[in-house]
């Protein structure tokens, strides 16, 4: 079912052919094998960004894209200011998310907050909670509360 984990000293050894594979964009049908954390880590892979993921949080999808929309490409400070002036229930959940992919960005991968800004912003649905509601004749509807899945990467300007 799993793929063989190739060893430290293998990793290292075909890191030249593996970085330039990983780093371009890739069609769904032609997906590389998901490394690793640990592989990751060995190769490199992720210390030119700052990441930070919510999974499971409280508002649809659909919502929330509607606020990334509006910070994607800016610059960290321009995004904390649309952020905090949206009247919308994710842009709270986002400006926490951007803090902690700055502290993130900063404090483990040593990258300058100065040049930052919004790479990659997106939201998947995430599990949807069914509950109901009593209606007239004893009938029920179903209320669905839906959740999503937000990932936000801060990265460097070049």
């Amino acid at each position: 079912m799993g793929r063989k984990v190739m060893s430290k000293d293998e990793l290292l050894e075909k890191k030249d052919e593996l970085i330039p594979q990983y780093q371009k964009e890739q069609r769904k049908s032609k997906k590389l094998p998901v490394l690793t954390k640990k592989e990751k880590k060995i190769l490199g892979i992720g210390k030119d960004e700052g990441r930070a993921t919510v999974k499971h949080a409280r508002v649809s999808s659909r919502k929330a894209k509607l606020v990334i929309d509006l910070i994607r490409n800016k610059d960290i400070d321009e995004a904390y200011a649309i952020l905090k002036y949206t009247p919308r229930n994710a842009a709270e959940i986002l400006e926490k998310m951007l803090k902690s992919a700055e502290a993130n960005a900063v404090n483990n991968n040593g990258l300058d907050r100065n040049n930052l800004y919004v790479a990659e912003c997106y939201a998947t649905q995430g599990p949807t909670l069914k509950r109901i509601s009593p209606r007239a004749q004893g009938r029920a509807f179903r209320i669905r509360k839906r959740t999503s899945h937000l990932t936000l990467v801060l990265k460097e300007k070049a």
